[in-house]
C-alpha cells in the first residue's frame, strides 16, 4: 500500500525538471554549475528545485571547497520502486482473479 511518504515523493518527482535532476544525479555526482549546464535551467530555479529534493530526502549534499555537490540517495528511489512493485503485484492478482465489487 502506498504511504503518505510515497505519495509526497511522487509529487516531488512529478515535476519534469526535478525528475531530470534526479536522473542526471543517478549517473554522477554534480554541482549546481554542472546541473545548470545540463538542464539549461536558471541557477535560482535550479536551487529551488534542489531544495525541494533535499527536503524530501531524495538528494544529499557534499561540500567541496566553494562548491556544493549533489548526489542521489539510491535507497529512497529503491523504496519508491518497491512500493510500485507491490502495487503492480496487487493489480496483477486483481486482474487474474477477476475480482470486482458488485454494484
Amino acid at each position: 500500500m502506498m504511504t503518505s511518504v510515497d505519495t509526497d515523493l511522487i509529487r516531488v518527482l512529478a515535476d519534469p525538471l526535478r525528475l531530470q535532476i534526479v536522473t542526471l544525479l543517478a549517473h554522477e555526482t554534480l554541482c549546481t554549475t554542472h546541473l545548470v549546464e545540463e538542464t539549461g535551467a536558471k541557477q535560482t530555479n535550479l536551487s529551488n528545485h534542489l531544495k525541494v529534493l533535499r527536503e524530501a530526502g531524495v538528494v544529499e549534499t557534499e561540500p567541496c571547497g566553494r562548491f556544493t555537490y549533489y548526489k542521489v540517495k539510491p535507497e529512497v528511489i529503491e523504496a519508491l520502486a518497491g512500493s510500485f512493485s507491490e502495487l503492480a503485484a496487487t493489480a496483477r492478482t486483481t486482474v487474474e482473479s477477476n475480482r470486482k465489487r458488485a454494484c
